[in-house]
C-alpha cells in the first residue's frame, strides 16, 4: 500500500456557515427537521468528496455533529439524564437539543448539560452526566448511517468515535463516592457492540479518539486503557483500530499507548515532535504510527522540506506500510478554505494554510514519500519560498514596539494601592448598593444590527448613517437598563462583530478574514484574527462609544475590553516568537486603552479574560511559567487605572480550582464567572481559597434560550452567599448576551434585578 494519507476530522459548519443558518432557523421554528437533516447530509457529502478528491486515503466519517461530538457520544451510549426522558411526543432531535441548550421539552422546561472547554481550545463540549450504576445501551445508529451514506458515494471512510476512557474522564460523575472509571466495564460492552455494528456495515478501520492520554494520569487511569482495549480487541479482532491523541505529547503515558492491542497510534508531532523519536524506538513491530506533522490548530504553512525529512527518517524505521501522515489533530479548529480570502494582503496570504490547504500539504508529503522528492519539487519550492518571504518581511517587526518592550519596567504590573484602599475609593466614587447588578457586556445582535454593519462594510450605508444607527441602539439599550433597574450599565457593543475580532481589526500586526469561521459551540462561530506581526494600537478603539453611552445616563457605564490572553488564545498567533512576547505586546495596547477610557470619565472598566484557563498547558509541570506571564500580561494591561476606577474581569466555562491563586493574582477589583449550569459548584474553588476581592457568579445561563424564574435566581444567590460575603457579591448573568434575543433578555434581566432586591431585603431583615 505504501504510506497512507490520513485525516482525523473536518470542520462541520460549512465554508459559508450553512449548518449554523439551518440550525438557527430550525430552533426558531422556521425550518422543518427534514430540511435541517438535508443540509447536514449535503455538508457531509461535500466534505467527504472534497477530502477524497484531495487524495486522502483515510477519510473520516462520524466526525460531523449537529451540535457537539461528546453529546453525540452520550446519546449513542444511552447516557441521557432522566430529566430529558420526559415529554410525550418529544422527538429524538428535541431531546438532543434540550440536552445542549435547555428549554421546553414536551410540557416541561429543562436545564441544559454543563458546557466546558475542549482541552486547551476555544471549542466547548457538553459535559455528560453519569452516576453509580449507570446503565449504558447502544442507542443511536448515527455512526453506521454516516458510514453507509459515504459508501453510497463510493467513498470508504474511517469512522471516528470518542474513546471510552476519554468519554468517562470528560464526564461529570454525580456520586460523591467512586469514580466514573467504575463504569468502564459496562461502557466497553456498548463500545464493543458499536464497533461490531460498524464492522458489519463495512468499516475496515475505526479511529478511536483518546485525547486524555495527553493529560497527567495516575496508574488506575492508565490501567483503564489496558482494560478497555483488551475488551475491544477481543470483540472485533478483524477491525483495525487507530487510537488518536492530540494537543500535546503523551509524556509518561506513551509506554501505555504503545503497548495497547491496537493497529495504529496517532501522535501530535507539532506540539511535541520529540515524542516521535521515542515512539519510533519503542513501538512494537505490529504497530503503525500516524504522525501529525501539519498543524491542525494554526494557519502558518508547513515547512514541507523539514517535515518530509522527518517522515523519511520515520519510514526508514517503520517501513512504508506502517506509516500514516496526518494533521496534528482534527481540522475542526481551522477555517475551511483559504480560496475565499482574496482581500487579504497577498504576501500574508501566501504564508497561510486553512483546512483544505492542510490536506494538500498532507497529500504532498505522502506523494514525496511514495513517489520520491522529485514528484513534489514544485510544492517543496513554493513552501520554502513562502517561509523565506515571511522570515525576511519587514512588515512583521516594528522597532517602536521592540523598544517599548525592551524598556519594560515590572513595576507597571502593580496598581498604585491595595484592593482594600481601592475599594473605599470606588465606593465613594460609584455609590453602588449591596449586591450590585450588572451584565457582562454585550446585548443582542439583532438581524437589523447585523444588516446595518454589513451594509456599512459593503458601502451601501455611509458612515454618518451607520453611526447614527449605533447611537440609536445604544440609546435604547441604556434606557432599557435604567428602566429595568440595573446598577452598572453597558453600552451593548453594537459596533462589535466579536469580542476578539473587533480588536484584531483595529490593532496593527493583526489581520481579519472574510470567511475564516471556526466553530466555538453549537451554532456559534468566530473568526479568529491572524496575529502576523508586532502589535500596536494606532489609536483609541472603544472610547468614543463608551463615552457616548455614559453621556446618556448618570449611572456608572462600563468600558468593555478584551484582555491580552484572550486575544492571544482566540487568534491564530505568529509562531516565530514566544507567545509571552506577543501577550506583552497586546497588554501594552490594552493598557493604553484603559488609560484613555479613564481620561474620558469611564470609572468602571471590564477586561475580559475567559481564555485564561484555556491557555493552561495540559501538563502540570509546564503551567508555572505560563501563569507567570499570563497574569503579568493582565496586570500590565489593567494597572494603569487609578484607585477610583473599578477594574472588572470575566471568566467562563472552566475549572478554576487549580488556578485560583493565579486568578487572585490578577488583582481585579471584581471577577464575574460562569456558575449557573453547575448550580454554583464552581464556587467551591472560592470557598477552599479565601478569594480577597469581589465576585459575581452568574445566575442566568445565557447559552440557553430558557428564561429562569426569579425564584431560581434567588436560590443561586443564597447559595453564593454561603461562600461570598454580601459586601463582596455581585449579581450578573453568566456571559454576554449577544446570542440571545431581546424577547429572552428583557424578562430574564427583570427577574435578575428582582432576585437581587429580594435577597437584599432578606439580608436587611436578618
Amino acid at each position: 500500500m505504501g504510506v497512507i494519507a490520513s485525516n482525523l476530522g473536518f470542520p462541520r459548519m460549512g465554508a459559508h456557515r450553512e449548518l449554523k443558518k439551518s440550525l438557527e432557523s430550525y430552533w426558531a421554528g422556521k425550518l422543518p427537521a427534514n430540511e435541517l437533516e438535508r443540509t447536514a447530509a449535503g455538508l457531509r457529502e461535500r466534505h467527504w468528496q472534497l477530502q477524497a478528491g484531495l487524495g486522502m486515503d483515510h477519510v473520516p466519517s462520524g466526525d460531523f455533529s449537529l451540535y457537539d461530538h461528546v453529546l453525540d457520544t452520550a446519546v449513542t451510549v444511552g447516557a441521557v439524564p432522566e430529566r430529558y426522558l420526559v415529554g410525550p411526543g418529544a422527538s429524538g432531535l428535541d431531546r438532543y437539543f434540550a440536552m445542549a441548550r435547555g428549554g421546553a421539552l414536551g410540557s416541561r422546561s429543562v436545564t441544559a448539560l454543563e458546557m466546558t472547554k475542549w482541552f486547551d481550545t476555544n471549542y466547548h463540549y457538553l459535559v455528560p452526566e453519569l452516576s453509580a450504576g449507570q446503565h449504558f445501551a447502544l442507542s443511536s445508529t448515527k455512526q453506521v448511517d454516516e458510514l453507509q451514506q459515504a459508501a453510497a458515494l463510493g467513498i470508504a471512510t474511517r469512522p471516528v468515535v470518542l474513546g471510552p476512557v476519554s468519554f468517562l474522564m470528560l464526564s461529570k460523575y454525580l456520586d460523591a463516592k467512586g469514580s466514573s472509571l467504575d463504569l468502564l466495564p459496562g461502557l466497553c460492552e456498548v463500545y464493543a457492540e458499536l464497533l461490531t455494528s460498524l464492522r458489519a456495515a463495512g468499516a475496515t478501520w475505526v479511529q478511536v479518539d483518546e485525547p486524555v492520554l495527553g493529560l497527567d494520569l495516575d496508574e488506575r487511569q492508565r490501567a483503564g486503557f489496558n482494560i478497555a482495549y483488551a475488551t475491544l480487541r477481543e470483540a472485533v479482532p478483524q477491525l483495525r483500530l487507530l487510537v488518536a491523541t492530540y494537543f500535546t505529547g503523551l509524556g509518561d503515558n506513551l509506554p501505555t499507548a504503545l503497548a495497547l492491542p491496537i493497529d495504529a497510534l496517532h501522535l501530535d508531532a507539532v506540539t511535541d515532535p520529540g515524542q516521535v523519536d521515542v515512539a519510533l524506538a519503542d513501538a512494537p513491530a505490529t504497530l503503525a504510527l500516524s504522525l501529525g506533522v501539519v498543524d491542525g490548530r494554526n494557519v502558518w504553512r508547513t515547512d514541507l522540506e523539514a517535515a518530509l525529512t522527518r517522515l523519511e527518517a520515520a519510514r526508514r524505521v517503520l517501513g512504508p506500510d506502517r506509516l500514516l501522515v496526518a494533521p496534528s489533530c482534527s481540522l475542526l479548529h481551522l477555517p475551511v478554505d483559504l480560496s475565499s480570502e482574496g482581500a487579504l494582503d497577498p504576501e500574508l496570504r501566501s504564508w497561510l494554510a486553512f483546512a483544505t490547504e492542510r490536506l494538500g500539504e498532507v497529500r504532498a508529503l505522502v506523494r514525496g514519500l511514495n513517489e520520491g522528492r522529485e514528484a513534489i519539487e514544485d510544492e517543496l519550492a513554493d513552501a520554502t519560498a513562502a517561509l523565506a518571504s515571511r522570515a525576511a518581511s519587514p512588515l512583521a517587526h516594528d522597532p517602536a514596539v521592540a523598544l517599548r518592550l525592551a524598556d519594560y519596567d515590572p513595576a507597571l504590573q502593580h496598581r498604585s494601592s491595595s484592593y482594600k484602599v481601592r475599594r473605599e475609593a470606588q465606593r465613594a466614587q460609584l455609590g453602588l448598593p449591596e449586591l450590585p447588578t450588572t451584565t457582562i457586556g454585550s446585548f443582542p445582535q439583532t438581524p437589523a444590527l447585523r444588516s446595518l454593519r454589513a451594509q456599512y462594510r459593503q458601502g451601501s450605508v455611509d458612515q454618518e448613517a451607520y453611526e447614527e444607527g449605533l447611537r440609536t441602539y445604544i440609546d435604547e439599550a441604556v434606557a432599557f437598563q435604567v428602566e429595568t433597574g440595573l446598577d452598572v450599565l453597558v453600552h451593548g457593543e453594537p459596533e462589535r462583530n466579536d469580542m476578539v475580532e473587533y480588536f484584531g481589526d483595529l490593532l496593527e500586526g493583526c489581520a481579519v478574514t472574510a470567511n475564516g469561521w471556526v466553530q466555538s459551540y453549537g451554532s456559534r462561530c468566530v473568526k479568529p484574527p491572524i496575529i502576523w506581526g508586532d502589535i500596536k494600537r494606532p489609536g483609541p478603539m472603544t472610547v468614543e462609544w463608551a463615552s457616548y453611552a455614559q453621556s446618556r445616563t448618570d449611572r456608572p457605564m462600563k468600558g468593555m475590553l478584551t484582555g491580552p490572553i484572550t486575544i492571544l488564545q482566540w487568534s491564530f498567533v505568529r509562531n516565530d516568537q514566544p507567545r509571552a512576547v506577543t501577550a506583552r505586546q497586546l497588554a501594552f495596547a490594552i493598557r493604553d486603552e484603559v488609560v484613555d477610557l479613564e481620561a474620558a470619565g469611564i470609572r468602571v472598566i471590564q477586561i475580559d479574560e475567559p481564555a485564561l484557563r484555556e491557555g493552561l498547558p495540559l501538563h502540570a509541570g509546564e503551567r508555572k511559567d505560563y501563569l507567570e506571564w499570563a497574569v503579568g500580561a493582565f496586570r500590565l494591561a489593567s494597572s494603569g487605572a487609578s484607585d477610583e476606577t473599578q477594574v472588572h474581569t470575566h471568566m467562563c466555562y472552566g475549572e478554576f480550582n487549580d488556578i485560583i491563586e493565579a486568578i487572585a493574582a490578577f488583582d481585579a477589583d471584581v471577577i464575574s464567572v460562569e456558575a449557573s449550569r453547575s448550580r454554583m459548584e464552581l464556587l467551591g474553588a472560592f470557598e477552599d481559597f479565601e478569594y480577597p476581592n469581589e465576585i459575581g457568579p452568574g445566575i442566568w445561563d445565557i447559552h440557553s434560550p430558557r428564561v429562569p424564574e426569579t425564584s431560581e435566581m434567588v436560590e443561586l444567590l443564597v447559595r453564593a452567599l454561603e461562600v461570598v460575603p454580601a459586601e463582596r457579591l455581585w449579581v450578573n448573568p453568566d456571559c454576554g448576551l449577544k446570542t440571545r434575543r431581546w424577547e429572552e433578555v428583557r424578562p430574564a434581566l427583570a427577574n435578575l434585578v428582582a432576585a437581587a432586591h429580594e435577597v437584599r431585603q432578606r439580608i436587611a431583615s436578618t
